[in-house]
């Protein structure tokens, strides 16, 4: 089972503790990671489930140029990827408050790779948004079946996410990386950063 280290360059994030793991067994899938998966128009069902909660995800906008690796980067087996195509979406409160990112790469026909950037005041400000994010984007980009798993650790996304925020809290601030294994054949990490003035989130997903 390959093993990512996944590093979001344009936030600079240093993950340092592995905090969980959950592994699930699945039949290998030999369909290309380019012919399955999510697509670049699942950010419309993302938008649609996160205006009902009051978040609001913006068009998203592509990124072609060289600042491409500062939006969609990442490592596979220690190696850095690159992506051909990226696109990137900002995503506010109900006050009209930015919380972050959503940005989207891979090939201009399909992505391999999603991440969400979320940077609050303190860890406790609008969890509940966090949250949400989070879980509609799994639900979305990975599929809706976390309670269809075996997982003996989180009996749901939302439990795992508040687990890796308790473990941030009760580690004094320390950075802090879970991973979830081959869930719907997708690797999922939840990074928790420090920094000067705020707490920095990062959900990214891989196919």
């Amino acid at each position: 089972m390959n093993k990512f280290i996944v590093i979001p360059v344009i936030l600079g994030i240093v993950a340092v503790i592995l905090i969980s793991s959950m592994s699930i067994n699945k039949t290998p899938d030999t369909t290309s990671i380019y012919e399955s998966g999510f697509t670049y128009y699942d950010i419309e069902k993302i938008q649609d489930t996160l205006a009902e909660k009051n978040i609001v995800v913006s068009a998203p906008t592509p990124i072609t140029d060289h600042t491409i690796s500062q939006y969609c980067a990442y490592f596979e087996n220690g190696l850095p990827m690159t992506v051909e195509y990226c696109t990137t979406t900002a995503v506010l409160d109900s006050e009209e408050t930015t919380l972050g990112n959503i940005n989207i790469g891979g090939s201009i026909q399909s992505p391999v790779m999603a991440v969400a950037n979320l940077e609050t005041k303190t860890l406790e400000s609008n969890q509940d948004d966090v949250v949400a994010i989070f879980e509609t984007m799994i639900e979305t980009l990975v599929c809706d079946c976390w309670e269809d798993e075996e997982s003996k650790d989180y009996e749901s996304i939302s439990a795992w996410i508040l687990a890796a925020q308790k473990f941030y809290s009760d580690s004094n601030g320390r950075n802090i990386k879970s991973k979830i294994d081959n869930l719907s054949n997708s690797e999922i990490f939840l990074e928790i950063t420090s920094k000067e003035n705020s707490v920095l989130q990062t959900l990214i997903i891989l196919k």
